[in-house]
């Protein structure tokens, strides 16, 4: 096989969101899958804004170089200038409303993101949700788009230890938690009604997750709403974060995909999660979905989910068992097979 370059930009980055998850993941294990696989990585300092002149314009001179077949971009953009793009696009969530994001950031998504995908030999996308929106606001045909779940690795179980996150976050309480970047689209203020009703039982509501500049910020004082805010957490206090928790919670208006809710799952930890965008497909009926539009809803759900005996414990079963189902070398191993069939194809 040809080599296959693999764009490490959002990989490179040091905030973990699903992209630059599904970047790491695809980086570190396509490789081990054939030695074919090329890893592109720029300069720590252009993984940002300054990186997208070296996406467009370095980037295809190393494919190039390479004598790659293909150029594999797992965070949303790819570079213009070259003719034979894959690319793995999360959602379309900047056309879809572009109040959830900073106006420079939505004019280089409205710009590149149409254009990208059209020209793209093959768009992969998470979930059937995004699929139906890359067609409707990208005006890609249904036959050159393919899904594929993101997954979760062995490190966020039940058995993780939550001692070191307790210890290392200040977490003296009881908790419920969210995994969520500082953005509207989160919903994070709907989660304010919920906060007040847990502190009444010695329970707080965490908060895990920066901001970025490309985000525009949520409804509600994060010093009087009464979310705990942890800001950034390393990726290596992730998995016990999650296994400390009482309870999962992600009220979000629009997912691509929703994969803390997954690694949630996999942590043993009963989810209520937004009936909005993928979470349902997502979560596979091993959720509690209620209306993100409904602040008391998502309180009353949490309460159910603390007082119930047995509700905890069916999710976290369910959960589980759903989270078995999504891994990430399944993921990878799906990446794989569709660019060796696409390579195959453009070999013919």
């Amino acid at each position: 096989m040809r080599p296959i370059v693999l764009n490490a930009r959002a990989a490179t980055r040091p905030e973990l969101g699903g992209v630059e998850r599904w970047s790491r993941e695809m980086v570190s294990r396509l490789p081990r899958l054939d030695p074919a696989y090329v890893v592109a990585r720029p300069r720590p300092r252009l993984v940002h804004r300054a990186g997208h002149a070296w996406e467009q314009l370095v980037l295809p001179v190393r494919a190039r170089a390479a004598g790659a077949s293909l150029l594999l971009s797992a965070a949303n953009l790819a570079p213009l200038a070259w003719p034979r793009n894959v690319v793995v696009i999360h959602d379309a969530a900047p056309l879809r409303d572009p109040s959830w994001y900073s106006p420079g950031y939505v004019a280089v998504q409205r710009a590149l993101l149409p254009r990208i995908a059209r020209g793209a030999v093959h768009v992969l996308t998470v979930s059937e949700f995004s699929r139906t929106e890359i067609v409707a606001l990208l005006g890609v045909p249904p036959s050159r788009i393919s899904v594929v779940a993101g997954g979760v690795d062995e490190r966020f179980s039940a058995q993780a230890d939550p001692g070191p996150a307790a210890s290392r976050l200040g977490l003296r309480r009881p908790y419920v938690l969210t995994v969520a970047s500082a953005t509207s689209r989160k919903n994070l203020g709907a989660l304010a009604p919920a906060a007040a009703r847990l502190a009444r039982e010695g329970v707080e509501l965490v908060v895990a997750g920066g901001d970025r500049p490309q985000f525009a910020g949520g409804p509600g004082d994060p010093d009087t709403d009464g979310l705990r805010r942890l800001g950034h957490v390393d990726d290596d206090l992730l998995p016990g974060l999650y296994a400390g928790a009482l309870a999962f919670v992600l009220p979000s208006l629009y997912e691509g995909f929703g994969l803390t809710c997954l690694e949630a799952m996999a942590s043993g930890v009963p989810v209520v999660a937004a009936d909005r965008g993928a979470l349902p497909e997502t979560c596979a009926g091993a959720a509690l979905l209620v209306d993100p539009t409904d602040p008391a809803a998502i309180a009353a759900a949490l309460a159910r989910v603390m007082a119930e005996t047995d509700l905890a414990p069916r999710l976290r079963e369910a959960g589980v068992a759903r989270a078995r189902e999504l891994t990430w070398e399944r993921s990878a191993r799906a990446v794989h097979a569709r660019l060796l069939s696409l390579a195959d194809g453009l070999a013919e």
